[in-house]
């Protein structure tokens, strides 16, 4: 990974080091093996203190990486025998949304999920991941199929927000997105999210009404992204660091203000590293919670959905009697 995000200098360079050692060894006579064991030593230590204190900020970088994996990338590991669907049948098709019918561990499910590019070309295809209302409603189509043939469902968020555009806003933008909420909220069989990279907006909870929240250690979850935040709190867009501190959009602060059920480990330094391994990981924490919502029938799947969204957040009201003595 080129050495993009400030926090990795040290490891970088550490890691630059061995590899010149390495190459020197190869080409030469000298044996330094035991300087080589010493540095890897030193670099395996410096991770491990840089990557178990991540600030929040440095998770937000972590997020928006390129490289990082993308619900095709995790659907190739985790699903066999997916067949995706394509078009809303009202407009069209929206390659910023991915969705179709897998198989998990020999269970038919329904996979949906945001799709970004990793380059220029892909992204221009994909519009960056952020969805027009046709792949809100393309999503939604196959979410009824799902409660239709009995298929528990699945869905990656990994999205900056709906698509802001003038088209998006004239073919009915927000009226799709409630629409996914409305509902979601009311489907008979289980639904798992899980925050992959960015969870961005509307955009990211019209995928996110579900049984069970899931993130990933290095994923961010929020109304606005701390840019924006910072322009309207603070009319500069350059303390987006100190708003992604104050907004609590980290997946260890969302997991302790109750708000996600459980957050998933990544491979150390971030899922790109190890794309296979961060699968992995995945698989397990969705081995059980499906586990755990299958016995539950439809109406007590609904009711576990509403009940989990009418327990977040929290009032507090002070005892006041207007026109008391």
């Amino acid at each position: 990974m080129a050495a993009r995000l400030e926090f990795e200098k040290p490891v970088i360079e550490l890691q630059t080091k061995i590899a010149e050692l390495k190459k020197f060894t190869q080409d030469s006579e000298m044996d330094l093996s035991a300087e080589i064991a010493r540095l890897e030593d030193r670099l395996s230590k410096l991770q491990d203190e840089i990557y178990k204190n991540l600030k929040p900020w440095d998770r937000v970088q972590i997020a928006r990486l390129p490289e990082r994996p993308t619900t095709l990338d995790y659907i190739q590991y985790l699903f066999t025998d997916f067949f995706e669907c394509h078009g809303d049948r009202t407009y069209g098709d929206d390659a910023a949304i991915v969705g179709g019918v897998a198989k998990y561990h020999g269970m038919p499910v329904t996979v949906i999920g945001h799709q970004r590019g990793k380059d220029t070309k892909e992204n221009l295809v994909r519009n960056f991941g952020m969805p027009h209302p046709e792949g809100y409603r393309k999503a939604l189509r196959l979410m009824k199929q799902a409660d239709k043939f009995n298929r528990p469902i699945i869905c990656f968020i990994d999205t900056k927000g709906a698509y802001p555009g003038k088209a998006a806003e004239e073919r009915g933008q927000s009226e799709a997105i409630a629409k996914n909420l409305f509902e979601m909220a009311g489907l008979t069989v289980p639904v798992v999210c899980i925050v992959i990279g960015e969870g961005g907006s509307g955009g990211a909870l019209a995928l996110g009404v579900g049984n069970r929240m899931l993130m990933l250690e290095n994923s961010t979850y929020s109304v606005i992204s701390p840019e924006g935040a910072a322009s309207i709190l603070w009319k500069d867009s350059s303390l987006a660091k100190k708003a992604a501190e104050t907004m609590k959009i980290t997946a260890p602060d969302l997991l302790e203000l109750g708000i996600i059920d459980n957050m998933i480990k990544e491979v150390k330094g971030g899922a790109h590293h190890d794309i296979k391994q961060q699968a992995g990981y995945i698989d397990g924490i969705l081995k059980e919670t499906l586990k755990s919502l299958l016995p539950l029938n439809a109406e007590e799947l609904i009711s576990q959905r509403y009940e989990k969204y009418k327990a977040i957040g929290k009032v507090s009201v002070e005892d006041q009697y207007i026109g008391a003595n």
